[in-house]
């Protein structure tokens, strides 16, 4: 049995008396930032524990990861967990001895002190050297070859070639956007892209062992290093720490400066470690400006330009699933299939009705979504978004939908985006320099946000949609997110509706600069 290190109960440290093992995920780590591995060995409780977005995400890789087993027929997986590191070795070599297996799933290897597991281990019959070599194979459920899975496979492969692995070659198998479902049976081969990066791999192989050796040697120190926040905490994942080693930041820190993050390296370079700092003769752009100066800002436009949509006034919101596996006929991976909307209208006396679609069933959603939608918004009225999400979806729905095309583009003309109109008109401190209606409704209509909410942002939205439909099978837990769901976008909608309103009264009675 693996024994695991002590811990300090006072400090919450793994005492530092020989580098721990590591593993390929450690050593992506390790690349990011020398202190997230430093945490994540010796004090992972002071993680930020992963949302309900980034669970979904890691969700649908352990489905992909499933369905790219199946693409290898006979494959057989190692069952021996990732804890059961011993076992799962001796289970690997094993399976490598036996030469019907064609492909071994979650294979272990383990070569001074680094344990790996392979996703996909393919064998492949090699007759100049008399045995098989092996296909190392990454799954990955992301659309496009990214330079963190070239780093992924160079420890997979410095690990396997140092256990005496023969390895022909080194690849990344993703997903196929291009892929049209068809219907039926999913058609593995055209569902996934395998690209062999070998040689892109064999080059960053040849900076492991410095690497691993640096990591290593800060593993024994008694603390972690220091290591400023900055752009490399978001890169290529977010970091589970930025919370931690942000919690003494000003909120006028240097880093919340929006736009272009090369402004922020410059100004630090000049000792620059507040907004408030900022020298005057700077050139930011105008949002940047705007979060320097921090005050209240309403433009003399804002009172003509909210006055410019016509009664009956909908707010228009619209929720979204992406499968990274297709389920319906003629859609592709990743499609965005509108599943949900919700409008709030305001007639001309004042009076604010609501109207809401949810489709609740594992069936086919956009045609229903889009007659319940073209019934609900009339061909009367301006339809207020906030963002130019809603267009593309519709202007998608019109392509994919010929019968339905006159009625969508029509709705498509009435939109009106209630997002640049803030941008260019409307600033408020608390905005913090974004202009996310879940950083603006807070600032501007204080009475009314998302904290009482069980669903609080899309990517939760989105995962939840998921498992009502896809996963859960109790009505009554289906119904509670089925009703979490609707109040979640009803919200998003009524503070459309809150906000032209406040916007509107500071017209009259703001200051107006």
């Amino acid at each position: 049995m693996e024994r695991k290190p002590s811990v300090d109960v006072q400090t919450g440290m793994v005492p530092a008396a020989a580098p721990p093992r590591l593993s390929k995920s450690k050593f992506l780590s390790g690349l990011q930032c020398h202190k997230r591995l430093y945490l994540e060995i010796h004090q992972p409780a002071l993680a930020t524990p992963p949302d309900a977005s980034i669970r979904a995400i890691l969700e649908m890789g352990t489905e992909i990861g499933v369905l790219a087993q199946q693409r290898f027929p006979g494959g057989v997986l190692v069952k021996a967990g990732f804890r059961q590191r011993e076992a799962a070795v001796a289970e690997t070599a094993a399976l490598l001895h036996d030469p019907a297996i064609p492909a071994i799933f979650e294979a272990a290897f383990e070569h001074h002190g680094v344990l790996v597991r392979v996703d996909i281990l393919e064998r492949v019959p090699n007759e100049d050297i008399g045995t098989a070599s092996w296909r190392l194979i990454e799954v990955k459920s992301s659309t496009r070859l990214k330079d963190v899975h070239l780093d992924d496979l160079s420890i997979q492969t410095y690990v396997l070639l140092g256990a005496g692995m023969v390895l022909s070659a080194a690849a990344v198998m993703r997903i196929n956007t291009g892929y049209v479902y068809a219907g039926g049976e999913i058609d593995l081969q055209a569902l996934f892209s395998i690209d062999d990066v070998s040689q892109a791999v064999t080059e960053r192989r040849g900076r492991v062992v410095e690497r691993l050796a640096a990591m290593k040697a800060l593993l024994v120190e008694p603390k972690p290093p220091a290591i400023e926040p900055d752009q490399h905490c978001h890169s290529p994942y977010e970091c589970p720490f930025w919370a931690h080693c942000t919690r003494e930041k000003s909120p006028r820190w240097i880093y919340h400066l929006p736009g272009k993050k090369d402004t922020v390296s410059r100004l630090v370079k000049q000792g620059v470690m507040t907004i408030d700092d900022i020298p005057d003769r700077t050139h930011l752009s105008d949002a940047q400006r705007k979060v320097k100066d921090n005050v209240e800002w309403i433009s003399p436009e804002l009172g003509s330009v909210l006055r410019t949509v016509q009664y009956p006034i909908h707010h228009l919101d619209v929720e979204t699933v992406m499968l990274a596996r297709p389920r319906f006929p003629a859609t592709r991976p990743y499609q965005a299939l509108p599943v949900q909307w919700s409008n709030h209208i305001e007639l001309e006396s004042g009076e604010v009705r609501h109207q809401e679609f949810l489709h609740d069933e594992a069936s086919e959603p956009r045609r229903r979504w889009a007659e319940a939608l073209i019934e609900s918004v009339g061909e009367k009225g301006s339809i207020v978004v906030y963002s130019a999400y809603e267009n593309a979806i519709l202007r998608q729905l019109a392509d994919d939908f010929p019968e339905l095309r006159s009625a969508l583009k029509s709705i498509v003309k009435r939109l009106w985006d209630l997002l640049p109109v803030i941008k260019s008109h409307y600033y408020h401190p608390s905005f913090n320099g974004s202009y996310s209606i879940k950083s603006v409704l807070p600032a501007v209509v204080p009475s009314l946000g998302y904290g009482d909410l069980a669903i609080q942002a899309g990517g939760h939205a989105a995962a939840e949609y998921y498992r009502m439909v896809f996963v859960e099978t109790d009505w009554v837990e289906r119904a509670t997110i089925g009703e979490s769901l609707l109040r979640y976008c009803a919200r998003d909608t009524l503070a459309m509706v809150e906000l032209r309103r406040v916007l509107k009264d500071k017209t009259t009675n703001g200051v107006i600069d």
